[in-house]
């Protein structure tokens, strides 16, 4: 399946739909932006996509340099980066700030939203808080799109979290990280592009993640079992400089948001048809991928009822409000 081809052609009409709308170009402006993940994920093929169907909507005037696998920033500095204009545009993982505001892991609660029909729920629920906070950080929230359901990641059979004990865990936000301490295991902060290696060197043993990153990063060269518990799918989010952004006229504004949308649209379907063709891919080289089984799932639930407590905690009044406008649109 080539990704880049089906994302271009849908994010690049709906680009020269609105390029009448564009004002004529003095000079060209050009954007970079950092993401985090390889240049073969489907989420920076849906950047890429993106970059270049707003250069085509607003007649050249803003060229985006997409630079994939934290080759410009590492995944970790990329938000901080754009909030201080050393890039004006990026993608992050919106998790992996949960230990700055907990509403940014409103999307990493265990068993929350373990579909993508309610993914879109939770995420119309969120938006308009993640929005806010955001502004008040100096961004501006483009297009969010979500990872294919989570699932666990191991080098040996599991069938109940006690068999977790002593494994040394990839973590990649809090939730990761709190899910490893209550399953007994050692969390270990690793950014993507460095999973390939921890795993060769053994710094990480395991992790969750989606069918996505095992693909991309070819664990089943040192893992073999792959469970599907759908405990969560966490975004990515693609976000601008505010003061970049306010840079802008209106019109220009306004183009950029038509792509986005589309771009928002476009990555969500393509997460949807990719998951089971990465489950597929998976066993295909050699990994167990089942279900988990009935303790472990279990086991796992129990987890995901304490994190969620500890969750809305921490979140206090406007967590809970996201809960509760999630639980309204069902």
């Amino acid at each position: 399946m080539h990704i880049k081809s089906v994302l271009t052609s849908a994010t690049t009409a709906a680009a020269l739909a609105t390029i009448a709308l564009a004002p004529v170009s003095v000079a060209a402006e050009t954007w970079d932006m950092p993401m985090a993940y390889a240049e073969s994920n489907f989420h920076t093929q849906n950047g890429i996509a993106f970059a270049e169907a707003v250069g085509v909507a607003t007649g050249g005037e803003i060229e985006i340099v997409v630079h994939p696998s934290g080759s410009l920033f590492n995944g970790a500095d990329i938000k901080r980066a754009v909030q201080t204009g050393q890039a004006p545009i990026g993608e992050r993982l919106l998790s992996a700030h949960q230990n700055e505001n907990a509403l940014f892991g409103f999307d990493s609660v265990p068993f929350m939203a373990t579909s993508f029909e309610d993914s879109q729920r939770l995420w119309e629920a969120a938006r308009p808080t993640i929005e806010e906070v955001l502004l008040e950080q100096n961004l501006v929230l483009l297009y969010a799109v979500p990872w294919p359901p989570q699932g666990l990641y191991f080098k040996q059979e599991i069938t109940a979290v006690a068999d977790m004990e002593g494994i040394r865990f990839r973590a990649y936000n809090s939730a990761t990280a709190r899910m490893a301490e209550l399953s007994g295991m050692t969390p270990v902060q690793i950014e993507a592009a460095e999973l390939s290696q921890a795993l060769a060197t053994g710094v990480a043993e395991a992790f969750i993640s989606s069918g996505s990153t095992g693909y991309d990063r070819k664990v089943w060269e040192q893992l073999t079992h792959f469970y599907e518990v759908n405990a969560w799918l966490p975004r990515n989010y693609v976000f601008v400089n505010r003061d970049t952004w306010d840079g802008l006229d209106e019109s220009t504004q306004a183009i950029i948001r038509g792509v986005a949308m589309i771009a928002e649209r476009s990555g969500t379907i393509h997460a949807e048809q990719l998951t089971n063709w990465y489950m597929e891919q998976l066993a295909a080289n050699g990994m167990m991928v089942q279900p988990a089984g009935d303790q472990l799932r279990a086991d796992l639930e129990e987890i995901g009822a304490t994190m969620t407590a500890e969750w809305l905690e921490s979140a206090g009044d406007q967590g809970q409000a996201i809960l509760d406008a999630y639980g309204a649109s069902e």
